[in-house]
């Protein structure tokens, strides 16, 4: 799950969002989880699917929020030769005036299954008011990448070699559990910061074998483990991670048990629905599409 990937980006802050947040640090290639391409997922079997989460909160910091609630929905579909993923967010949380927030987040992505290309849009607002949207196209080779921003303003901006982008960063974290590693650093981009890539820590806690606890059939017979990431601004001289997030992840790429934390206030995500949704029966054989014919 590209993850959450950003409450309510309520403050920039506090998640420079989702930004989704992976990047982890770098440290992939060095620690000999990557054998292929540096800009290619590791060979685990992502299943396309749809996913509703309802948020409540679980804790609270030191800021205004009193209470929040919302509901995240994600949805991974199979191109063929890219990776379609959608994700809306809704959150709404309550200070201790008894002022109500509102945030609503639209993040899309088209991610091609070689990890060479990504074309993102993030949109986000604000008590109905809309923020800038966040638009471009990023390129990876084994050397390193470049993202040229389209929105809120035209730049370019170099990415390192390793960086992964979203369903290659999900994948990065599950092949690693299944080598039995507890920690990784690749870094990630996944098009929710106008700065480039982020760097990542992913902790990888307990595992649990088959059969898994859930209510859902379809994810009882596969393995899952636990994971804890957090997530840095490399831009930034804050030397704290902008947003962390904790979750299940089965081993085809299926969240669960969600844990956001957005500094001022945590929310625990719930699996409500879930749904694996079909596959392409046949793939053409062709190139992957050019950008132009990748709407979003």
């Amino acid at each position: 799950m590209h993850a959450v990937k950003d409450s309510s980006l309520t403050a920039r802050r506090m998640r420079v969002r989702r930004a989704y947040h992976r990047g982890m640090l770098a440290g992939m290639v060095a620690m000999g989880l990557w054998h292929g391409p540096a800009h290619a997922a590791p060979p685990v079997a992502m299943a396309a699917h749809r996913a509703v989460y309802d948020l409540v909160l679980s804790a609270v910091g030191s800021g205004d929020v009193v209470t929040a609630e919302g509901r995240l929905t994600f949805v991974l579909s199979d191109m063929c030769t890219a990776w379609s993923t959608q994700q809306q967010l809704h959150v709404r949380s309550v200070g201790r005036e008894g002022d109500e927030h509102d945030s609503d987040s639209d993040y899309a992505v088209l991610e091609d299954k070689d990890g060479s290309s990504l074309i993102f849009r993030a949109d986000q607002s604000e008590n109905g008011q809309p923020s800038p949207r966040i638009a471009g196209e990023a390129h990876m080779r084994p050397t390193g990448g470049r993202v040229h921003y389209t929105a809120p303003g035209v730049h370019d901006v170099a990415l390192p070699a390793g960086t992964l982008f979203p369903v290659a960063h999900t994948a990065s974290v599950i092949a690693a559990g299944q080598a039995g590693q507890t920690e990784i650093a690749p870094p990630l981009f996944d098009g929710t910061v106008e700065t480039g890539a982020l760097n990542t820590y992913v902790l990888l806690l307990a595992r649990e074998t088959p059969p898994v606890a859930t209510p859902f059939a379809a994810l009882a017979p596969l393995g899952a483990q636990r994971v804890h990431i957090a997530y840095y601004n490399p831009t930034t001289r804050d030397m704290g991670p902008i947003f962390e997030q904790g979750m299940r992840y089965f081993s085809n790429g299926v969240a669960d048990r969600l844990d956001l934390d957005f500094g001022q206030f945590r929310l625990a995500g719930t699996l409500r629905e879930f749904r694996l949704l079909p596959v392409p029966d046949h793939c053409p054989s062709a190139a992957p599409l050019s950008p132009q014919h990748k709407p979003l």
